[in-house]
């Protein structure tokens, strides 16, 4: 995920740029704004703070609670400058909307805002939305403007056309819609990926994402509060460092990287299938689905009534262990990592428990009991538990802690090759081979 810093200039189109943050932010990216003054007359500083969770700048010499930190990330112990600091800090800069005004400031490269400076001081990736009129779009000086600004790298999007701000005006100047400037900013930042780490490079990475939903009727089911984000955010660390990603997912909503396979499912005993399906073909297992313990004994295919007595009476029973079964049937070179969400006290624990009878290579804890990480929030704070290590993961972004995850991994595959015993030796010819032994899941 990336640490996105807008810049919102004043424009109509301001509006827009509240979605893009939400947009952005529920995929799991960090984002931080910055503001002209006079975009402040369309939008205030206080609906993109709400919506990013971050502090929002405006002058270029206000002090920043968070020192130029993003969402997740811990602040440096000095006060920098806020302009030189955000920017050090993003992997893309987006002016999101321009107005004709900015254009022409960033062509000229002034820095009489907070926004033009951080402009001048970026290093990253420097991406920029035009909206405006569209006579002052078509302006020679703008033209002008646009074509200096791509001459020296950075990337001026298309304005859209259509029905303008101007009532009976339409025409090109509208900015793009907030999806497509979320996937003009996801391309640019995965073209600015340093090159994956060997260790993942082809690996084969099955992961498992989302909530079960067992049916109880045709309308109402069993099931339990997962958003499926942490395992997106491992699914797309993975495939940012090079490994070939299959997700098994269970009621997600989320936007999906075109990277990734993924398989949708809604029962436990789908998940299972799919994953009984994937996992002899894959290196590593992570399964950070919330598998549903119990479903109804019996599902009805119509709508049950309500009962004259104002109870309906649903007989549970439990679903399959699904790691456990996968666990036995792994191969010798095959990483398995669990993932645990439990409730208060003990619950590194029950971890530990979970770790050694099911037959994990390790296991993610996370208390799910605090309101402020785990189900359907951006942050998370894990302890990761192998045989011989523990692993703290203070809050920060679930892609952070995914990254933090896969460096596990590779550090359990690196101590799995070091201590694999040497190969049979070579059969001689005319000896027999012997039979392949299959294990199915139980």
């Amino acid at each position: 995920m990336a640490r996105i810093l807008l810049g919102v200039s004043g424009g109509i189109a301001a509006y827009k740029a509240l979605e893009l943050v939400r947009l952005a932010t529920a995929v799991g990216h960090a984002v931080r704004v910055v503001q002209t003054p006079a975009s402040q007359r369309f939008i205030g500083a206080a609906s993109f703070a709400a919506l990013t969770s971050a502090p929002v700048l405006v002058e270029e010499f206000e002090l920043d609670p968070a020192r130029g930190a993003f969402p997740g990330d811990a602040p440096p112990e000095h006060d920098p400058l806020s302009h030189l600091e955000l920017v050090r800090n993003a992997d893309i800069y987006v002016v999101a909307p321009a107005s004709a005004n900015t254009l022409a400031k960033l062509a000229a490269g002034l820095a009489d805002n907070l926004l033009t400076s951080a402009a001048l001081a970026a290093t990253c990736p420097l991406l920029v939305a035009p909206a405006m009129n569209n006579h002052m779009w078509a302006h020679p000086a703008t033209r002008s403007n646009v074509a200096l600004l791509r001459a020296r790298g950075v990337t001026v999007l298309e304005p859209g056309t259509g029905r303008l701000a101007s009532k009976g005006e339409a025409g090109a100047g509208r900015l793009p819609e907030p999806t497509a400037l979320l996937e003009a900013i996801e391309a640019l930042t995965r073209a600015a990926v340093p090159a994956p780490l060997p260790d993942l490079v082809g690996l084969r990475v099955l992961v498992t994402a989302g909530g079960t939903r067992e049916p109880i009727d045709a309308v109402r089911y069993v099931g339990n509060r997962s958003s499926g984000r942490m395992g997106f955010a491992l699914a797309t660390q993975a495939a940012d460092l090079g490994a070939v990603v299959t997700v098994v997912a269970a009621n997600v909503g989320l936007a999906r990287d075109e990277r990734v396979t993924y398989v949708d499912v809604e029962t436990a005993a789908q998940l299972q299938a799919a994953c009984a399906d994937a996992f002899d073909a894959a290196d590593v297992l992570l399964m950070a689905a919330a598998v549903a313990d119990f479903r109804p004994a019996r599902s009805f295919a119509g709508k049950l009534k309500k009962a004259d007595d104002e109870r309906m009476r649903v007989e549970l029973e439990r679903t399959p262990d699904i790691i456990t079964g996968l666990a036995r049937a792994r191969r010798a070179n095959q990483t398995i990592i669990g993932f645990a969400a439990e409730h208060g006290d003990g619950a590194l624990a029950y971890g530990r428990e979970k770790l050694g009878r099911k037959g994990l290579d390790a296991i993610v804890v996370n208390d799910v009991s605090r309101a402020d990480i785990g189900f359907d929030a951006g942050d998370n704070e894990v302890t990761i538990l192998t045989a011989g290590r523990e692993t703290h993961v203070a809050r920060t972004s679930k892609a952070q802690v995914a990254r933090a995850v896969l460096d596990v991994v590779v550090a359990l595959r690196a101590e799995a090759a070091a201590t694999e015993p040497a190969g049979p030796a070579p059969l001689e010819m005319g000896t027999p081979r012997p039979p392949h032994a299959r294990r199915d899941l139980p």
